[in-house]
């Protein structure tokens, strides 16, 4: 059963120059026909199927549009082409700390996000523990959410994300954040989820783990799909493009240091 399809989906945004005008300046050039908007694409023309118990594996550089297509699939955006089907209840760790009060415990947010999921205060009661135990954060389950560290923090969302049993998880580099130890008990989760039915997207710039976990691979290159399907394939393609990226960027002539007292925009 296909639990995610896409079908040329794309996502643009419209933006103005506010760097040089203040708001006023932009109400009267509205006001007087003058103002324009552009038009940014951050997500073009993408197209994709999963089935139930695939995990997807998204590459691409910054501003590849990883994220912004997560989101659409998560509902929290709407494509402003193509048409998408999601079929299953979402748990989706799109940010580090969204869906959290910090100055509520980390009790209290468990609960917190819980109910935001959609899940009853029955089935996080019997839930809780199980959390709270995966996160490692048993002794801090009193402390403000806003007093953990960035690690504590991710374990959180992590573990809250995968121990309420979503039908579909959407990560963004979430694996990438807390030490060794945690990130090869993630993994381990990871596969459990997979096994046991549960459709997962991933975004990592770790190629390796895309390699360990990845059933089928997306690659974005500044919003338009460059290739998707099998992750060794498409991760060899990728890899070869990074390096010729870095030697590209290594050829480059480097600026040379101005000698003292001499601006190098001064006419005289």
């Amino acid at each position: 059963m296909k639990k995610i399809e896409l079908n040329d989906v794309s996502v643009s945004y419209i933006v103005g120059d506010f760097s040089n005008v203040g708001l006023k300046d932009v109400i009267i050039q509205k006001l007087k026909g003058t103002y324009t908007a552009k038009e940014f694409t951050a997500v073009k023309h993408v197209s994709f199927s999963l089935e139930e118990g695939e995990l997807l594996g998204i590459v691409g550089s910054n501003g590849a549009g990883k994220s912004t297509l997560l989101k659409v699939i998560s509902g929290i955006m709407r494509p402003t082409e193509g048409t998408m089907a999601v079929r299953g209840s979402i748990a989706s760790l799109l940010e580090l700390g969204t869906g959290f009060d910090g100055d509520l415990t980390v009790k209290e947010n468990t609960f917190l996000r819980g109910a935001m999921l959609g899940y009853t205060r029955e089935f996080m009661n019997d839930t809780y523990k199980s959390i709270i135990e995966f996160a490692e954060l048993t002794e801090f389950e009193d402390r403000k959410f806003s007093h953990l560290s960035s690690g504590m923090k991710s374990r959180l969302a992590f573990s809250i994300a995968c121990l309420v049993n979503p039908e579909i998880l959407i990560l963004d580099e979430v694996l990438s954040v807390g030490d060794g130890a945690f990130r090869k008990k993630s993994e381990k989760k990871m596969l459990e989820i997979i096994k046991g039915g549960a459709t997962t997207l991933l975004v990592s710039h770790s190629l390796g783990q895309i390699r360990r976990l990845a059933t089928k691979v997306l690659w974005l290159d500044k919003g338009e799909q460059v290739a998707f399907g099998d992750p060794k394939e498409i991760c060899d393609r990728y890899e070869a493009f990074l390096a010729g990226k870095q030697a590209e960027a290594a050829q480059q002539p480097q600026p040379q240091p101005q000698p003292e007292g001499i601006d190098e925009d001064d006419d005289d």
